[in-house]
């Protein structure tokens, strides 16, 4: 069965990715699925002393390392089980009734990879655990999960806010029209009003190519608005979601470097400048 798959964590966006997924699953119609993971490497499992082992006093010492590690495991394991309890009371009293939790020892990629057959749309916050008021930078894996989960990605700022329109970042791609046919497929957008925006010369191609696009939207009963813009892409699509006050950027990942470019780095002003409204990733 496929299902919305929230990521839960102890960041300050755990709230609003709760939020978001509880949108997108009565959105879609279609079950949620909380899923914590509990990072291998900073939990083992099994502690990893080979290579360490010494006599007497410090083979005790070893084992009481051991021990201590295996302790904070078992407590971070307890700590995101009640994570979870707590996000399920809250996206139940969103009007979720079809939820389930799942908690992962592994990698946060490994674990999504694992569920990636099951997944739907994936939710996860913009900024990570280690994120503040005073340091606020991108979740250390979201590049990776980018890279590696072949599955729409809905990245969300800390603060929720209902989504009532959207815009698609469109280039007239062979790429970027698979991304039009997914986001033709999914009820998520739909009845919302959308902006197809294409950066770059006003010609009559590009309009041709808009007007396919829109037309393949159709089933969406959505208000569709395409528009061209000129100047450099990433400035262009601010500027235009500023101007008409739109929710949600879709883009679709046309290729890595363009993506590690727009989305990914702690101190990339562009998506400083994003945080605060959520961002779909096709892929």
């Amino acid at each position: 069965m496929l299902r919305v798959v929230a990521c839960i964590d102890g960041s300050r966006a755990a709230p609003a990715v709760c939020d978001y997924a509880s949108w997108a699953s009565r959105q879609m119609a279609t079950p949620l699925l909380l899923l914590h993971v509990l990072d291998e490497e900073r939990y083992p499992a099994e502690p990893d002393l080979a290579g360490s082992i010494g006599l007497g006093s410090r083979e005790q010492l070893l084992d009481e390392l051991a021990e201590l590690d295996r302790r904070r495991a078992k407590l971070a394991l307890e700590h995101g089980h009640h994570m979870l309890d707590d996000a399920e009371r809250r996206v139940k009293e969103a009007g979720v009734d079809d939820v389930i939790q799942r908690q992962r020892h592994d990698t946060l990629t490994e674990s999504l990879l694992a569920l990636e057959n099951q997944t739907r749309l994936l939710v996860m916050g913009l900024h990570g655990e280690s994120s503040s008021d005073r340091d606020v930078h991108i979740g250390s894996q979201l590049e990776t999960v980018i890279r590696s989960v072949h599955r729409p990605i809905l990245l969300v700022p800390d603060e929720y806010t209902a989504p009532k329109s959207a815009m698609l970042a469109f280039d007239g791609s062979p790429t970027a029209f698979r991304g039009v046919e997914l986001l033709a497929g999914s009820p998520v957008l739909k009845g919302m009003p959308l902006h197809l925006v294409m950066v770059g010369p006003d010609t009559n191609d590009r309009w041709e190519q808009l007007n396919r696009a829109k037309k393949m939207l159709s089933e969406l009963d959505s208000e569709i608005t395409p528009a061209i813009r000129a100047g450099d892409v990433e400035p262009a699509l601010h500027e235009y979601q500023e101007e008409n006050d739109i929710d949600i950027l879709v883009m679709g990942a046309y290729g890595h470097s363009r993506i590690r470019q727009f989305l990914v780095g702690s101190t990339t002003t562009t998506m400083l400048k994003t945080a605060h409204k959520p961002l779909v990733i096709l892929r």
